[in-house]
């Protein structure tokens, strides 16, 4: 069965950056509801060596049919080479929460 709602996540460098993307896509109504968790830290490979940075996650809370705009748009408006961008289904949940994320991204 498809989940008919998402969440989808990035991280950036900065709050300022974080709250740039939150807006822009609730703005956008790709988005009905974006939270900033932070600052956490990330450890990762990168171009071979191990990096440890400060960095704000930013989880937007959306239509599944909107998905792959929001993606889109999140890479397009990021600062990062290869930003991250994970999409996960949400497969229950407050059944009006449900409902207010699919108007709030309609036009």
């Amino acid at each position: 069965m498809a989940s008919e709602h998402v969440i989808v996540a990035t991280t950036t460098d900065s709050e300022e950056r974080a709250h740039a993307l939150a807006a822009s896509v609730v703005e956008a109504k790709l988005g009905a509801c974006a939270q900033i968790v932070g600052p956490i830290t990330s450890v990762y490979r990168w171009q071979g060596a191990v990096e440890t940075d400060r960095e704000w996650r930013v989880e937007v809370k959306s239509a599944a049919d909107r998905a792959e705009a929001l993606v889109r748009h999140l890479t397009e408006h990021h600062t990062y080479d290869v930003p991250e961008v994970i999409v996960t289904p949400i497969t229950s949940g407050h059944a009006d929460y449900l409902s207010w994320l699919v108007t709030e991204t309609r036009s």
